[in-house]
């Protein structure tokens, strides 16, 4: 029997980067060099194909950077590759991000026809000025075009991305914001607060750091999101997601429950045979290996030595997933989750009692009223995700 694979594919492109972002992005290149990147991003599919036999690819996800910057048929031959390699599941959920400014009504036919059947939308606030704060491209008449034009091509399940405790935001901003989406009735919301992250525009822009809404204004609209959701049908299964009944991203329902999942590309994570890795992060470096891979790769007798030779190089930050360290995350993964972890799954997958590891540490916030237990599942209250990474950190073990 086949064993359920995730599959993540990053494309690193984007039309600007936004002040807030640390993700491994950068602003658009040449052609040329999109095209180099596509073709390093198959070569390295190609590499699996000795293990491929063994999985079921249940989820794609194409995510960036912002993967709409990149013309469409270099995403059909992604795809094509994918499926030239592993087998994909018939019914699999197939994902791509947009940026409300690069959604075009021909790419959406496109990416529909290649099967791709989920797409998710950043649009992050309603509010233009709010949004050119960000260093956002687009506004919200360019998302409306987007949404619309995303029905029109056929798209069933549309993800909608937003944000909260941006500079200046008030709470009328984000509950108008979430009022505008949920007229187009989008299948999934995720509503993602704020970071600052060391090293990005934002982090060194006091006048901005001055505007963001202090501690107790953003409980409160994370307490007001899920009012204001859950009263128009939306179901929170995650602290940040919320969809209607059935449209859980099941692809991101895989990291949080330690399924097995493969990046391709720069910075790409995966856990994959028992180790959890990433990727080089320098494009030009992955570019020449994956050149260097494809001209020796037509004339390897032993493709598995073939394979352990280069992973070596591609690998980074490799750690092998032993059983304390796969405990571990099963909990604080599997926390976020509103229905949280079940006792039945944890013995058997660990071959243990959970109460063996963690009785005094789930005992004592259950008292606390932080957890609660609802019979086979031990979850966060609403009063323990507001206070889930304190929480969270006491499930590691040392």
């Amino acid at each position: 029997m086949k064993k359920n694979l995730s599959i993540y594919i990053h494309i690193p492109f984007c039309k600007r980067k936004c002040i807030y972002c640390d993700f491994l992005s950068q602003d658009c290149c040449t052609y040329a060099t999109q095209l180099q990147y596509v073709d390093a991003l198959r070569t390295e599919i190609l590499m699996y194909k000795q293990f491929a036999d063994r999985y079921l690819v249940k989820t794609i996800y194409i995510g960036g950077g912002t993967p709409t910057t990149l013309d469409e048929s270099l995403i059909e031959s992604i795809l094509s590759t994918v499926r030239g390699v592993f087998e994909v599941d018939r019914f699999a959920e197939i994902t791509i991000e947009a940026n409300p400014g690069t959604i075009k009504y021909t790419d959406l036919l496109a990416f529909y026809s290649y099967g791709i059947n989920r797409l998710s939308i950043g649009l992050q606030s309603a509010n233009d000025e709010l949004l050119k704060k960000l260093g956002r491209i687009h506004n919200y008449d360019q998302f409306v075009a987007g949404i619309t034009s995303a029905r029109r091509a056929g798209f069933k399940n549309i993800s909608v991305d937003v944000m909260s405790g941006l500079p200046g935001q008030t709470m009328r901003d984000l509950a108008d914001t979430l009022t505008k989406v949920m007229e187009y009735r989008p299948e999934h919301i995720s509503v993602y607060g704020l970071q600052v992250e060391e090293g990005t525009p934002l982090s060194k822009d006091s006048v901005l750091l001055a505007q963001i809404p202090d501690e107790d204004t953003d409980r409160n609209m994370y307490a007001a999101t899920k009012t204001i959701l859950a009263t128009n049908g939306y179901e929170r299964y995650e602290f940040s997601n919320y969809c209607q009944p059935g449209y859980e991203s099941r692809h991101n329902t895989v990291y949080w429950t330690g399924g097995e999942y493969l990046g391709f590309g720069i910075g790409a994570s995966s856990l994959f045979k028992g180790e959890r890795f990433s990727n080089i992060r320098d494009i030009k470096k992955y570019i020449k290996l994956m050149e260097e891979i494809n001209a020796e790769m037509p004339q390897v007798s032993d493709r598995y030595q073939f394979f352990e030779k280069y992973q070596k190089i591609l690998r980074h930050d490799v750690t092998t997933m032993y059983i304390d360290r796969r405990i571990e995350e099963f909990m604080f993964l599997g926390l976020r989750m509103i229905r949280g972890v079940s006792r039945e799954e944890f013995k058997s997958r660990f071959n243990k009692d959970i109460n063996e590891v963690y009785a005094p540490v789930i005992n004592n916030y259950i008292e606390q009223g932080y957890m609660t237990e609802d019979g086979d599942r031990i979850m966060l209250t609403d009063a323990g995700i507001d206070v889930s990474n304190y929480i969270l950190s006491d499930f590691i073990l040392n």
